[in-house]
């Protein structure tokens, strides 16, 4: 008889920064990870893009630009759902099976709103299939975001989370770029007429191939050594209904302080990536053309500063991160909105700043959220506090705006919105703990007392 091999150990298990292979193993998490998120945002960015088309397709009449700005942020209603079924299954299964899952939904709910009929063919049925689909969406979303940002936070090294983790939001902007650049290149391509029947259609067919592919990646991977860990030292005890209660009974000062965070980072991303297109055309005045060119010149300009900002973060905390984006974000917001009014010149350099302002904290949401919980309810931690405050404040924001700018006619309206928001994102900045170069191993919160009593306890 031969002796049972041992369980792998969770140094066994982690890959190596410093050698071939470990390189290779994380650049597969980061991929993996990363062509979820870039697949969930790609489908926003086209959307966005679009959203004229979708108008004139689905709402005409009455609701106008208001119905499709609904359907947007219909999505969002389901999130904080989709994340109290993904987020505890992710906690008791593992982090890989559940966006197996979530990634196939994600990209076949976006590629059907490519070959949805339109009202002029449908009637009601257009917009009330439209609007199902992006329910779909989003009940995939709420457990996509955190449990990818989980799966990358738990395979990168401590001092490194930021550098590694800024990859997956990357991959948001790359995502949320590329729908917008693919449906500019289709304007240039085609007559207004051909977008309008049938062109608008082919950037959502995209997305089902992303998402395969994304499937791919992810079937190649292990789940993380964290949670595998914890698995082997038998710690991931009971149902996810078990990690559900668990989180609500136990965690909710992380819950709480990261309500308060995401209120603060969605209010302005989803103001400046979902909102802009349509205010830069409908308030501004430039042509369908000319906001999406502002937009993606903008999205370029976040995405090359990303990277510099996660690795920054390793090295100088988490927090001056935060501090710094919302402090600039509260002081420059109206100003620079005003400034975008002056014309498209002026109105990409607003944009440019606004964005560059905002990337400390999109740079540091893997490194930073995931950290805020333990092992056994991470991904409900993440998914449930995020989604819930993304569905209340984040996703409504281009509704809000749009519906105060539209009935009021103040222009500058989205930069007080966003104001308030920062302000709420400060407050919660005081009762957050800096975790950066934290162990995110075992079933306490991260801190660096836990690492220090680690530590004492591996001493002979």
């Amino acid at each position: 008889m031969t002796e049972a091999s041992s369980p792998a150990t969770y140094e066994e298990l982690a890959p190596d920064p410093e050698s071939p292979e470990g390189r290779s193993l994380l650049r597969k998490a980061i991929g993996a990870s990363a062509i979820g998120n870039a697949t969930e945002w790609y489908d926003y960015g086209v959307y966005a893009a679009t959203a004229t088309y979708l108008t004139e397709a689905f709402f005409p009449g009455d609701l106008g630009s208001i119905g499709t700005m609904l359907g947007f942020a219909i999505s969002f209603v389901l999130r904080p759902l989709g994340g109290m079924v993904w987020g505890p299954i992710g906690d008791r299964i593992g982090r890989k099976s559940v966006l197996a899952m979530t990634i196939l939904l994600i990209s076949g709910a976006t590629a059907l709103i490519g070959v949805l009929p339109t009202h002029a063919v449908a009637g009601v049925w257009a917009p009330i299939l439209l609007i199902l689909l992006r329910v779909i969406q989003g009940f995939s979303t709420g457990g996509e975001y955190g449990g990818a940002a989980t799966f990358m936070a738990e395979y990168a090294p401590d001092n490194k989370r930021g550098r590694y983790g800024s990859f997956l939001e990357f991959g948001t902007l790359a995502g949320f770029s590329a729908g917008t650049a693919i449906v500019l290149l289709f304007e240039l391509l085609l007559s207004d007429e051909q977008m309008q029947t049938w062109g608008w259609r082919i950037p959502f067919l995209i997305a089902l191939p992303m998402g395969l592919i994304g499937l791919y990646l992810r079937s190649q991977m292990e789940d993380t050594p964290v949670f595998q860990e914890l698995e082997q030292e038998d710690e991931i005890k009971g149902s996810a209904w078990t990690r559900f209660k668990d989180l609500l009974t136990n965690y909710w000062h992380p819950i709480l302080v990261m309500f308060g965070m995401v209120i603060a980072l969605n209010v302005v991303n989803y103001t400046l990536l979902a909102y802009q297109p349509s205010y830069l055309k409908n308030t501004i005045g430039l042509s369908e053309t000319s906001g999406s060119v502002v937009v993606l010149v903008g999205q370029v300009a976040m995405m090359a500063m990303i990277p510099f900002f996660g690795r920054w973060s390793d090295s100088t905390g988490r927090k001056p991160m935060w501090w710094g984006s919302l402090i600039g974000l509260f002081i420059l917001a109206l100003p620079l909105y005003w400034l975008m009014g002056q014309g498209f010149a002026w109105a990409i350099v607003g944009f440019v700043i606004l964005g560059l302002l905002y990337i400390p904290q999109l740079a540091t949401i893997s490194a930073t959220f995931p950290a805020m919980f333990p092992t056994q309810v991470r991904y409900a931690g993440f998914a449930i506090s995020y989604n819930v405050a993304t569905a209340a404040f984040g996703g409504t924001a281009p509704l809000v705006n749009d519906a105060v700018v539209e009935n009021t006619g103040w222009n500058l309206f989205p930069a007080v919105y966003m104001m308030g928001a920062c302000a709420i994102g400060l407050v919660a900045m005081v009762f957050l703990k800096e975790t950066a170069g934290c162990s995110i191993r075992g079933t306490e919160i991260p801190s660096k007392e836990n690492d220090f009593s680690m530590l004492q306890g591996m001493k002979p």
